[in-house]
């Protein structure tokens, strides 16, 4: 995985490596991330028969080859040019669901229809305009999603000095298509003429309007009566939180810290899930990403009470090298290692992948 971020990096303008790469101010959130795993050891069994194992599971109602979805992130087209298109492909080879970004640089109609074998969540933020939410949402549903994905760790944008040294802008040819607002759409003007394609101050300044800092859990509470798909609310790292949300109705949680992007200074979201998945694991999928960089990181999650995990950079890194091939090969990587490392800690189905592993 080392050698897809390093060449997908060297492939790419300074201004969409930085982005794709940077945390918010100092960083410390976004290493802790990689390192928490890593900092992890697994007990494993020995004398097991694994000549047979199973790696399929379901998560939020979606089949998977292996208890993995593609994270949401932004702007695939700043690394390929077939962008969202291509990474949807590779996950439909794969049999990986795929959660896209709002912020993607594909509609969501076209995604879902290049999804071809695999389910297409949504990930959506509560805006000011809270009727354009409903509307992507129904969107969404209409285009063939499965679930929607609430963020919710976005009340304001975190700091990411990178894109402010930079004067981070879109390239003429890219746009944020699924938050394209109607009076963009009827006065003629695209998006960069109308500031979506923001310069000197990072993402807030032309998306501004895509979060709320009054956000709060009447929101949530709006959002499942209004609609009728399943929810999982993202950017948990508190017991507290994770019950809060379902029991507002949420069926899934997914623990993440931005990808170190929003408050640096947020723990590891492998320091939070163990308390977040035994609270609400019973009730409600559990998913956690941020740092997520090898199979052997989806087994130590599954061990700490997930039902799945999911990484974002990696896709990026393979979507950067070789565009839907690479995005195969970064997935199958992830697929094989995690089915080798439960062979190596002597677990031959998924529900033998539990806490004791982790303890000596």
């Amino acid at each position: 995985m080392e050698e897809f971020e390093s060449v997908a990096y060297a492939r790419m303008t300074k201004m969409a490596s930085d982005y794709f790469r940077s945390g918010a101010w100092d960083e410390r959130t976004l290493r802790w991330n990689v390192e928490a795993w890593q900092a992890i050891r697994v007990f494993h069994r020995v004398m097991v028969d694994v000549s047979t194992r199973t790696t399929a599971t379901t998560l939020m109602g979606s089949k998977c080859a292996f208890p993995f979805v593609v994270a949401p992130t932004a702007l695939h087209k700043l690394a390929c040019a077939e962008g969202e298109l291509a990474t949807a492909r590779a996950a439909s080879r794969r049999g990986v669901p795929l959660i896209l970004s709002s912020l993607s640089s594909t509609g969501v109609e076209e995604v879902c229809r290049a999804a071809k074998h695999v389910d297409v969540w949504m990930q959506l933020y509560i805006g000011k305009e809270r009727a354009h939410v409903l509307d992507l949402a129904a969107r969404a549903q209409a285009a063939g999603c499965t679930a929607l994905v609430l963020t919710v760790d976005t009340p304001v944008w975190g700091v990411r000095e990178r894109d402010i040294q930079n004067g981070f802008c879109l390239p003429a040819g890219i746009e944020v298509v699924n938050l394209m607002r109607s009076d963009r759409q009827r006065d003629g003007q695209n998006a960069h003429e109308r500031g979506i394609g923001h310069t000197g101050g990072g993402i807030a300044e032309a998306l501004g309007w895509t979060i709320d800092a009054s956000l709060s859990w009447k929101d949530l509470d709006w959002l499942v009566s209004k609609q009728t798909l399943p929810i999982m609310v993202k950017g948990i790292c508190r017991e507290d939180d994770a019950l809060r949300a379902v029991d507002a109705g949420a069926k899934g949680v997914l623990v993440s810290n931005h990808g170190g992007r929003q408050l640096d200074g947020a723990p590891a979201t492998a320091e939070s899930l163990e308390a977040v998945a035994n609270a609400v694991r019973d009730r409600a999928c559990v998913i956690v990403d941020g740092g997520i960089r090898r199979g052997t990181d989806v087994l130590r999650a599954l061990a700490l009470g997930a039902h799945g995990a999911s990484a974002g950079r990696p896709i990026l890194w393979g979507l950067g090298v070789g565009g839907e091939e690479g995005v195969h090969r970064v997935l199958e990587l992830l697929q094989n290692e995690f089915d080798l490392a439960m062979a190596l800690a002597g677990c031959a189905t998924l529900e033998e992948i539990t806490a004791d592993l982790l303890v000596g």
